[in-house]
This record gives structure tokens, sequence and C-alpha cells, in this order.
């Protein structure tokens, strides 16, 4: 099958922390019930995310995020891609934070069970080569919850 002509991507990012956002997206629904980032930073050396929560994270459920993204890292998660008709993809993602412009096909990223996106960014193709998730620190202002974070690579763990 020739793969679909996509939206350009307006960004390289470093795909080991794109995928760790991906699980961390998809840990803030799952803990919170709020919406997936409505800003990300995403770097090689740290990244940030904000997230609409009604009240600041204390330390135990940062730690528990922390503790989460880890647990499924360590699961050796196959991450795959699909490219589904735009129509269909609506019944598995949330679609709020594309363009008007969207292409009519997306292509949908998928970490295992765990987490699916539509997404053109970087990925890697197994969780196994992300490293461990570590919470640098957070802040909290009129709602909107902002976690700065990193990825400590396998090659370089203790």
């Amino acid at each position: 099958m020739e793969e679909p002509v996509l939206n350009a991507h307006n960004k390289e990012e470093y795909p080991p922390m794109h995928t760790a956002e991906h699980i961390l997206n998809a840990t803030m629904v799952r803990m919170f019930g709020c919406p997936r980032s409505r800003n990300a930073h995403i770097e090689r050396k740290k990244s940030k995310c904000d997230y609409e929560l009604a009240t600041c994270p204390d330390d135990a459920q940062v730690a528990a995020i922390e503790a989460a993204v880890n647990e499924v890292i360590v699961r050796h998660l196959d991450v795959t891609v699909e490219y589904l008709p735009k129509a269909e993809a609506a019944g598995i993602v949330d679609l709020s934070k594309l363009p008007e412009d969207v292409s009519e096909t997306l292509r949908i990223v998928r970490v295992g069970d765990y987490d699916a996106c539509a997404c053109a960014g970087a990925h890697v193709k197994n969780t196994s080569e992300i490293g461990t998730f570590k919470v640098l620190s957070h802040d909290f202002e009129n709602g909107r919850w902002r976690v700065r974070w990193k990825v400590i690579p396998p090659q370089e763990q203790p």
C-alpha cells in the first residue's frame, strides 16, 4: 500500500521524548479525566506539558504519574502506525487539536494497548527505547498544571 500524503509536520521531535509525551498524555487522561495536553514543548533535554485541572496534583499524585508512565515504558510495548480516514479515526482518537485543514487521511500512532493518537511526529519503535521518565518540576495557575520532565536514555541508566 502506498503511504498517504499527510499535512506537513512543523518540527522534528526527539523520538523517545515524543513517545513519552504520548504515554504521559494517556496517563493524565486515565488518572485525572482531563483532556490531553493543550500545550506541549517537547525537546531533547527537557520538555513541558500543560493540563487543564481543577486543582494542583499533590506530591503523591505527581509520584504516581511518574510511576505510571514508567510502568508503561517497561512493558516494552510496540509503537505502531496506521492510516485511517478522518471519519473512522474520530471514533478512536480526539481530533479537537488538529488544524482545520487536516488531510482526510490521518496517521494514528499507537503505544501498544495504552494510547492511540493522531500524530505526524517521530516515535520510537518500542517503549524499551525511551528510558526512564522523570518529573523535574511542576506548577499550577488558574486551572493550568504545567509539568516539566525529561527522559533518561537507557544507555545513561546507572
